[in-house]
């Protein structure tokens, strides 16, 4: 007779059911992105808390570049969050906290402000009842706090008779198609946002030594290195290699070597130890190439041409705390943007560049290109030729209201 075998059972861990929950939120256009707008009571107390919330609700949470289980939209100009509050300080209505969140990564990037989801804040406090209207009232100054970069921006926001944000406008935007009302945004004081300097390495310009291959001599890259709204390296497109101008295969190359030459720039402006370091971090410093302005018959003339760069992709136009840090460089002696601006001979064979400003009228109208269009930069001097405020015009509109379903 065979033996009898006894199997002690295995215990086998009880797996809790994740629960379907429900977080209120408006789903925005703002500029020329789209995002999540959200009350910050809404969210756990603590920001460490955050990120499994946003990143389900979004569609990052399981890395899925697609953002399928999610409502984001696999880019990043529509993976993005903004958490609004009643402000308890006395220079603004609203405290705004930005929230960048990675396609095909569960992680949330807080280390810099978007302008154009800014340009949705104070539609959205209008519309929320989070800022006061008084009868007759046909527009309200919203003073926006943002904590990323602890800044204030001043948005003009048109209501209608009913105290609501008005949508409807002749206002035109380079890159969207549709138009609404005119959102004025005054960046008060932008310069610093970051790194507390408006050239945090002390010059209006830079060289970046750079390999294009290796074991290659290595070429001067010329770079300025701003801090105004959003920390920027401005690079000199004059000065890139061949390969970056061709179109075809090259274009994956010389998109790795834009990141590469954002790495070097982020170590000169201490935001970060090492290139390695700074790889982590692909929302700050942003990046964009300057060039002198093609000549197009039907199109008026401009200061320069921008090609801007986001989270390691092109970006279809031009991120709005870039308009305004490339209106804060062009009224800086001796950055790219200003030697683009003003017909500078060849910036390859200058050398670094002492800070220097030279006495401007009060106020400046910076032109720039973008592949999405053209675009018109409003900067205001102090007494001292130093920016006081740059002003630029968005349009918003409310997508939809209700509830985002997550499983937690």
């Amino acid at each position: 007779m065979p033996g009898i075998i006894t199997t002690t059972p295995s215990v086998v861990p009880q797996v809790v059911p994740k629960k379907r929950r429900a977080l209120p939120a408006v789903w925005m256009r703002a500029g020329t992105s789209k995002g999540l707008y959200l009350h910050r009571k809404d969210l756990p107390q603590s920001q460490q808390d955050w990120s499994p919330v946003i990143t389900r609700v979004m569609g990052s949470y399981d890395a899925d570049p697609k953002q399928l289980d999610g409502i984001g939209g696999a880019t990043s100009t529509t993976s993005k969050v903004a958490v609004v509050s009643r402000s308890t300080r006395p220079d603004a209505d609203v405290d705004y906290t930005f929230v960048q969140v990675t396609i095909g990564a569960p992680k949330l990037d807080m280390t810099g402000n978007c302008g154009n989801i800014a340009s949705g804040v104070g539609p959205f406090a209008v519309d929320e009842g989070l800022v006061d209207i008084l009868p007759g009232q046909s527009q309200v100054q919203v003073r926006v706090f943002n904590t990323n970069t602890n800044s204030v921006m001043i948005e003009t926001v048109q209501v209608d008779d009913e105290g609501h944000f008005l949508e409807d406008g002749d206002c035109r935007l380079p890159g969207l198609c549709s138009v609404g009302s005119r959102v004025q945004m005054g960046f008060s004081k932008p310069a610093g946002a970051m790194t507390g300097k408006l050239l945090p390495s002390g010059r209006a310009m830079n060289t970046i030594l750079m390999q294009t291959s290796f074991n290659s001599e290595p070429i001067p890259i010329q770079v300025s290195l701003v801090d105004a709204a959003n920390p920027f390296c401005l690079v000199d497109s004059s000065s890139l290699p061949g390969f970056y101008h061709t179109e075809g295969p090259s274009a994956a190359v010389s998109i790795d070597f834009i990141e590469r030459v954002r790495r070097e720039a982020a170590v000169l402006m201490g935001l970060a130890k090492s290139t390695s370091e700074a790889a982590l971090t692909r929302g700050t410093p942003k990046i964009a190439v300057l060039s002198k302005p093609e000549s197009i018959d039907d199109k008026p003339s401009v200061d320069f041409q921008v090609g801007a760069y986001s989270m390691g992709k092109v970006h279809g136009s031009l991120q709005l705390t870039g308009a305004v840090c490339l209106g804060t460089a062009a009224c800086t002696k001796g950055t790219v943007a200003y030697e683009l601006r003003n017909g500078s001979s060849d910036t390859r064979a200058r050398q670094d560049s002492p800070i220097e400003l030279d006495d401007v009228p009060e106020l400046e109208t910076v032109r720039l290109r973008h592949p999405g269009g053209d675009m018109d930069v409003d900067v205001r001097l102090d007494v001292k030729s130093q920016v006081e405020e740059v002003i630029v015009f968005r349009t918003a509109r409310r997508l939809f209201e209700g509830k985002v379903y997550y499983l937690g």
